[in-house]
C-alpha cells in the first residue's frame, strides 16, 4: 500500500508556484494596486474604473485608520479590531446567505456565529449608505467587477465583495451572477472561523484572492490575541506613521521594537499553524485570536508567488514564510517597508518569470537533500519554497514542504471525494427506480401521493417510505460534504449532479410532503412550504435556477418549451405542487363556513389564482399523469371547486374580479 501511494505521489505535480506564474504573470494585480493606489489618494475613499472590459472598484483604508488612530489614542484601540457578529438586522439584511443558513445552535450559543472585526464593518456600514455606492452597485450589475484595497481597504474591500455576491445571489432580477474578484494586499484578517466556514458553503472561497509580502506583519497580526494587539501598528501602517501612532495609556501594548513585534507575530502565528496541523487529531479550544483565513492566499517574494487556496494550509504558510524571514535584514524586511512593496513586487514578480530556474543538485553549497528531488512532485516542492521566500535550508523548509503536500493532498481529496459520490449515487438508483415503480402502480387510480398519504397496499408503502429515507440520507450527506468543502467548489453546478438532484427531488418530495400531511403536521408546525421543507430543496432549487441562468434559459423560452410537450411530464415540475393542493383544499373547505364577505373575498381570491396557476400547468402537460388520476387530491379538489363556484355569494365575487 505504501508503495502504491509513494508511486502515486511520484507522478504527481506540485502546482502551486505554477498558479502564481499565471497570476503573477498577467495584468490584474498591477491594474488592482493602481486602482489601491488611486483609492489611497481619493478624498472619498472609493474610485473605480473599466480596464479591459473589467470593472475595477479601489477602496481606501486612510478614513479608517483615523478612526482607529482616535480610538487608539483614547485607550480603546484593540476594540477596533474586536469581531463583530453579523447578526444584527441590518448586517443580516446585508449578508443574509451568510447568516440565513447558521444552525439554530449558533444563535443560542452553541456554535460560533459568523463575525467580522469591528473597525472593517463600521467604514463599510457608513460606505454602503452612501447614495454613491448604492449608484455603483447599480453600475456594476452584470458586470466582470473587481473589489481591491490595500492594508484595511483590503478588509472593506472583501465586505463589499461578500455584500455584491449576496444581493446577486439572493435576488431573482439580478439575473445570473457575474464574475466577482476581490484582490487584496497586504489586508489584516477579516473574519472568525466560522465565516472562512459560510464562504466555503456558498462556494465563494474561489472569489478571494489575497496577497502577502513574505515580512509583511499586518495580515499575521490578527493572529494574536486581542488582548495582546498592538492595534496601533495596523493604523500607523495604513497611514505611514508607524510607530509614531501608538496609545499613550498606561494599559496599552505599545510594541514599536521590530524584535518584539515580530516575535510576538511569530509566536502566536505559530501556535495557530500547530492548532491547525492537530485540529484533526483532538478538539482543543483555537489558540490565539478569533481570526482566521478565507479564499485564496497568494505568498509573494521578490522570487515569485505561490497559490495557496486552503485554509489550513494558509495559516501555515503565512508562519512558515514570515518565520523564514525573521533573521533577514534586508530593508524590505524593515515593517514599513514590507506593507508597503506591493507596487514593487507586482512590477518584479513577472520579470523574475524570465529567469531561468535551476534546482540545487549535489555539489551545490545549498543543495538540499537527494531525497528533495527525488520525484516531480518534491521537485515542484522546491519551487514552490523557492518562489514563497523559503531558503531550502532554512530550519522551516521542512515544515512547509510538508504543509505544502497535506495542502496537496487536501487540494485533490474534493475530486476524489466526488468521483467516490458518483458510485454511491449508481449504487442508490435503484432505490430511487423502486419509487419509480411504486408511482406506476397507482397512476391510474390515485396516483402515488394520494396513496401514500393514505398508506394504500402496507407492503408496497412500507418499502417506498424506506427507499424515501435512504434516498434523503444519501443527499443529505453529500449536502454535508458540500457544506463542509469536502467536494469541489462547482460542485453545484455540474450538469450530473444537478440534474439528478432535481430528478430526486421531482420524484421524492411529494412523498415527503404526503408524509407530513399524513401525521398533520401543517396543523401544528405551519405550512409546509415555510415550516416543513427540508433545506435540501431549498438547495437543489437554487441549483436548478442558477443552472437555468447559466444556459440563458429566458422565462418565454421556458414558457415555449411547456407548449411544445405532446404529452404529459413524467413527473409534475412543480415539487411543491402538492402542498399547493392540500392549502387549496383546506381554504375550500373553509370557504364553506366563512360569512364574513371581506375574508371569503380574500379566500375565493386565492383559489382562482390557483386554479389559473394549475390550469396554466395542466394545458403546457407540466404536470404528470398522476395528477389527473381519478381519486387525485387534485381531481377532488376540482369536483368540491366547482360546487362552491355554484354558491351565490362566490359567484358575486367571482363577477366582480
Amino acid at each position: 500500500m505504501d508503495d502504491a501511494a509513494g508511486e502515486e505521489e511520484a507522478s504527481m505535480f506540485e502546482t502551486s508556484h505554477v498558479l502564481g506564474a499565471l497570476l503573477t504573470s498577467s495584468p490584474l494585480l498591477a491594474r488592482a494596486w493602481d486602482r489601491c493606489a488611486a483609492a489611497t489618494a481619493a478624498a472619498p475613499g472609493l474610485v473605480h474604473g473599466e480596464d479591459g472590459g473589467t470593472v475595477y472598484v479601489g477602496f481606501s483604508g486612510v478614513q479608517a485608520a483615523l478612526s482607529a488612530a482616535g480610538a487608539a489614542v483614547a485607550g480603546g484601540g484593540a476594540d477596533a479590531f474586536a469581531p463583530v457578529a453579523l447578526a444584527g438586522d441590518a448586517t443580516r439584511r446585508l449578508f443574509a446567505p451568510l447568516v440565513a443558513a447558521e444552525p439554530d445552535a449558533a444563535a443560542a450559543g452553541g456554535e460560533q456565529q459568523v463575525a467580522v472585526q469591528a473597525l472593517a464593518l463600521q467604514c463599510f456600514l457608513k460606505l454602503c449608505g452612501s447614495p454613491d455606492f448604492q449608484m455603483l452597485l447599480d453600475q456594476i450589475r452584470g458586470k466582470a467587477v473587481v473589489f481591491t484595497g490595500h492594508s484595511l481597504g483590503g478588509a472593506i474591500a472583501a465586505l463589499a465583495a461578500l455584500h455584491y455576491l449576496c444581493i446577486s445571489s439572493s435576488t431573482a432580477t439580478w439575473g445570473p451572477s457575474p464574475p466577482v474578484l476581490c484582490v487584496t494586499f497586504g489586508s489584516p484578517l477579516l473574519g472568525n472561523e466560522a465565516l472562512s466556514k459560510a464562504i466555503l458553503r456558498e462556494r465563494w472561497g474561489g472569489n478571494f484572492c489575497h496577497v502577502v509580502s513574505q515580512h509583511d506583519v499586518v495580515p499575521r497580526l490578527l493572529f494574536c490575541p486581542l488582548d495582546a494587539v498592538p492595534a496601533h501598528v495596523i493604523v500607523g501602517m495604513q497611514l505611514q506613521q508607524w510607530p509614531a501612532v501608538r496609545p499613550h495609556h498606561a494599559g496599552g501594548t505599545a510594541v514599536t521594537d521590530i524584535d518584539a513585534l515580530r516575535h510576538l507575530v511569530q509566536v502566536h502565528a505559530g501556535a495557530v499553524a500547530m492548532e491547525q496541523k492537530l485540529a484533526d487529531a483532538a478538539a482543543a479550544p483555537p489558540s490565539g485570536g478569533p481570526y482566521r483565513p478565507f479564499g485564496t492566499y497568494v505568498m509573494c517574494s521578490p522570487d515569485g508567488a505561490v497559490c495557496v487556496d486552503n485554509p489550513t494550509a494558509a495559516v501555515q504558510m503565512l508562519y512558515a514564510t514570515f518565520a523564514s524571514s525573521s533573521s533577514s535584514g534586508s530593508p524590505e524586511s524593515s515593517p514599513e517597508a514590507a506593507h508597503s512593496c506591493y507596487g514593487d513586487l507586482v512590477v518584479k514578480m513577472p520579470q523574475h518569470l524570465l529567469l531561468k530556474r535551476r534546482l540545487p543538485v549535489d555539489g551545490d553549497d545549498n543543495a538540499p537533500s537527494p531525497a528533495v528531488a527525488a520525484s516531480n512532485y518534491d521537485a515542484g516542492v522546491s519551487l514552490a519554497l523557492e518562489a514563497s521566500g523559503i531558503h531550502a535550508m532554512a530550519t522551516e523548509a521542512s515544515t512547509a514542504r510538508q504543509w505544502l503536500r497535506t495542502s496537496r493532498r487536501a487540494g485533490r481529496r474534493p475530486s476524489l471525494n466526488s468521483a467516490a459520490l458518483a458510485t454511491k449515487l449508481g449504487r442508490i438508483t435503484p432505490c430511487r427506480a423502486q419509487i419509480e415503480w411504486y408511482k406506476a402502480l397507482f397512476d391510474g387510480e390515485m396516483g402515488y401521493y394520494d396513496a401514500f398519504k393514505q398508506r394504500r397496499s402496507p407492503k408496497k408503502f412500507g418499502k417506498a417510505n424506506m427507499y424515501r429515507i435512504k434516498l434523503g440520507q444519501f443527499w443529505d450527506g453529500v449536502l454535508a460534504m458540500l457544506d463542509a468543502g469536502q467536494l469541489p467548489h462547482d460542485f453545484h453546478r455540474r450538469a450530473k449532479w444537478v440534474n439528478a438532484a432535481r430528478f430526486y427531488q421531482l420524484l421524492v418530495e411529494p412523498l415527503d410532503i404526503a408524509d407530513y400531511h399524513r401525521h398533520n403536521l401543517h396543523r401544528t408546525r405551519g405550512r409546509y412550504m415555510t415550516h416543513g421543507r427540508e433545506r435540501r430543496y431549498e438547495l437543489f432549487d437554487r441549483w436548478w435556477q442558477e443552472k437555468g441562468c447559466v444556459g440563458g434559459v429566458s422565462a418565454a423560452s421556458a414558457m415555449a418549451s411547456r407548449r411544445r410537450r405532446s404529452k404529459n411530464a413524467g413527473l409534475t415540475q412543480d415539487p411543491c405542487f402538492w402542498a399547493r393542493v392540500e392549502e387549496a383544499r383546506e381554504l375550500a373547505e373553509s370557504c364553506r363556513v366563512e360569512r364574513d364577505a371581506a375574508a371569503l373575498a380574500m379566500m375565493v381570491e386565492e383559489l382562482q389564482e390557483f386554479e389559473s396557476y394549475s390550469g396554466e400547468l395542466v394545458v403546457s402537460k407540466e404536470v404528470s399523469t398522476d395528477v389527473l388520476a381519478p381519486l387525485s387530491s387534485y381531481t377532488l379538489w376540482l369536483e368540491e371547486w366547482s360546487q362552491l363556484k355554484l354558491r351565490d355569494e362566490v359567484r358575486a365575487i367571482l363577477l366582480q374580479f
